[in-house]
């Protein structure tokens, strides 16, 4: 008889068992029909243009970090709230750990708070915008036909 990892490991060996049967099966049952059109990178409906090795600003990075650090950080509320929530918990300590369970959220969202406020102070939430470097190009083309033409597609 196994064990319960026993079973466990044979549910995860059947899951990426029936995951390879059906990326088999998928390709010989799709079209491989390749051309420059469908290798070519997809930007939202635009032509890529220029070199794909472009420097970003260092702020998406930590402005995305600390949401990801907040919204995980909140999110651990919700297991939080099902376990010290239970009327038999609160019924059985006097109502004593419903107080407690209320201490333990205050001071949790208090640590976050402190934590927000620290990225506050340091500045990591202000959002430096850099001046736009318009590209030059030498044309034989007079900038006033490209004015014409965007007025021309202008809706």
């Amino acid at each position: 008889m196994l064990s319960d990892f026993g079973v466990l490991l044979l549910f995860i060996l059947a899951a990426f068992a029936f995951i390879g049967i059906v990326l088999f099966g998928a390709s010989l049952l799709r079209p491989h029909r390749p051309n420059v059109e469908k290798n070519s990178t997809y930007e939202s409906g635009e032509e890529p243009v220029g070199n794909a090795n472009v420097q970003f600003n260092i702020r998406f990075y930590v402005v995305a970090l600390v949401f990801v650090l907040f919204d995980v950080e909140l999110a651990f509320l919700f297991p939080w709230a099902t376990v010290f929530g239970q009327a038999s918990l609160i019924k059985a300590t006097d109502g004593l750990w419903g107080w407690f369970a209320l201490a333990e959220a205050f001071l949790f969202v208090a640590i976050l708070a402190l934590g927000l406020a620290y990225v506050w102070a340091k500045g990591y939430l202000d959002w430096v915008k850099p001046q736009p470097k318009v590209p030059t190009m030498e044309t034989k083309v007079p900038a006033d036909l490209y004015q014409k033409v965007n007025e021309r597609y202008k809706r």
